[in-house]
């Protein structure tokens, strides 16, 4: 449109003078000519060609910038000192370990007069310092409970192949906090909703103290959960390492 526009003012200022030499002496008509060229002459002098700069990315550069990053984390954490730490199992605990690298939980197992108990411990929800102060200064939770560190555990206890009672629970520091139980019934279908009790903070104060013995005398006190708290911090270091490690190799290849 810029060029049609030059042209359209070109023509407009030489339309009188194109006039002029046609009613007058016809040798003006290279003269004609040669106004009408240097117009279209300047224009093209104002052109700049379009050239787009090409921009080179390097993959390989980009890869070495990443590796950097990776081995300055794995550094880090290989100089944590729970990275290579090795748990001692108090003495008296009930339950066999089951730990499998690169698992995101623990199992426990163990067997109290004909019941089998299988406890699934989850990565510890950590608290720094920092979080704690902040917890205080809002006045989050009147006990204190939601500014402490806490690992989650699923506990199950069955008898033969009938019913088992679940148990979701949150261990804290010395203390343990029965979240939920349900009523678990092989015989039920999939497509089957199980009515599984009202909350278990809505039950009676007695029943809810008799199931936190329940739980006490079958294993899960705050001797074991305590020990599970740092063993899971410590798998937690460990695990990581050993994906940065897994992340690195397959930058690298």
């Amino acid at each position: 449109m810029a060029f049609t526009s030059i042209l359209r003012r070109s023509a407009s200022s030489l339309a009188p003078l194109a006039s002029r030499l046609a009613r007058g002496n016809r040798s003006y008509h290279g003269a004609l000519v040669n106004a009408i060229n240097h117009v279209n002459h300047s224009y093209k002098s104002t052109l700049t060609p379009f050239v787009p700069t090409p921009r080179y990315y390097s993959s390989h550069s980009s890869d070495q910038s990443l590796l950097k990053v990776i081995d300055a984390e794995i550094k880090c954490a290989e100089e944590t000192d729970d990275l290579d730490k090795a748990e001692e199992i108090p003495s008296g605990f009930p339950f066999q370990i089951e730990d499998t690298p690169g698992a995101q939980i623990v199992t426990l197992k163990r067997t109290y007069q004909g019941e089998n108990i299988v406890v699934e411990v989850h990565m510890p929800d950590l608290v720094t310092g920092d979080e704690e102060n902040d917890g205080e200064q809002d006045g989050d939770d009147e006990d204190g409970s939601a500014n402490k560190s806490s690992l989650p555990l699923l506990v199950t206890v069955s008898k033969s192949d009938g019913p088992s009672l679940e148990f979701s629970c949150t261990a804290f520091a010395d203390e343990i906090e029965i979240d939920s139980l349900a009523v678990k019934n092989p015989e039920n279908s999939e497509d089957q909703i199980a009515y599984e009790g009202p909350d278990f903070h809505d039950l009676d104060e007695n029943l809810q103290r008799a199931f936190h013995k329940y739980l006490e005398i079958r294993g899960i006190k705050p001797t074991t959960t305590n020990f599970l708290h740092e063993y899971m911090i410590n798998k937690d270091t460990r695990e990581y390492a050993n994906w940065l490690q897994k992340l690195k190799q397959f930058v690298a290849a």
